[in-house]
C-alpha cells in the first residue's frame, strides 16, 4: 500500500462559483529544493515574507500559489490530501517550513492531513516540525450541512445552532 492510498482525500466543499471558475491547476509543483527556490525567486520580497497557499495533490505533490489564491484554483479543482497556508525560512543552504496550517475553508482538511503534508515536505527536502503550527478543527453540521471552524472546543454550528459532532464524520 502506498503512502498516498493511506491518506484521506478531501473534496472541495466551498462556493460552487469558485470551483466552476477553475480551468487548470494554478499551483506550482514543488518536488525538490530547486523547485522551491525557483518559485520563491519569482515572487516579490513582500510576498515571500508571508505564508503561501498550498495543497498536497492526490499524488502526494506539494503545490504552491500566492497567499490570496483560492485552494481550489491551486489544486485545479481536484481533491487534495492536504491544504492550508505555509511559510518558509532559509537558514544557510537549508529550507524549512516555519509556519504550516490546515486553514482552507474550501477543503476543510482534518488534523490527520498533517501526515500527507509532512510526506510532501520530506520528499521535497524541506525541514518541518511535527505538526501544524496553526491547527484548525473543521466540522460539518448534520442539520444544515454548513462547514464550521470549531473555536474554544465549542461544537455548535455557527449557522443554525445545532450541535456539531465531536469526531469528524463524512459530510452529509
Amino acid at each position: 500500500m502506498s503512502d498516498v492510498s493511506r491518506s484521506a482525500a478531501y473534496v472541495y466543499v466551498g462556493p460552487t462559483e469558485l470551483r466552476q471558475g477553475v480551468t487548470s491547476v494554478g499551483g506550482a509543483t514543488v518536488l525538490d529544493i530547486g523547485d522551491l527556490e525557483r518559485f520563491l525567486s519569482q515572487r516579490p520580497a513582500s510576498e515571500v515574507a508571508e505564508p503561501f497557499t498550498y495543497v498536497v495533490d492526490t499524488a502526494g505533490r506539494l503545490l504552491l500559489a500566492p497567499r490570496r489564491s483560492e485552494h481550489v484554483a491551486c489544486a485545479g479543482g481536484e481533491a487534495v490530501l492536504g491544504a492550508g497556508e505555509i511559510g518558509f525560512r532559509r537558514s544557510g543552504a537549508r529550507w524549512s517550513a516555519e509556519y504550516v496550517s490546515n486553514q482552507s475553508t474550501g477543503y476543510c482538511p482534518d488534523l490527520e492531513s498533517w501526515a500527507a503534508v509532512a510526506r510532501s515536505l520530506d520528499r521535497a527536502g524541506i525541514a518541518h516540525g511535527t505538526g501544524f503550527t496553526h491547527a484548525i478543527v473543521f466540522r460539518c453540521c448534520p442539520r444544515c450541512e454548513g462547514w464550521n471552524v470549531v473555536r474554544e472546543q465549542t461544537y455548535v454550528c455557527a449557522l443554525c445552532d445545532a450541535d456539531l459532532p465531536v469526531e469528524r464524520t463524512a459530510a452529509p
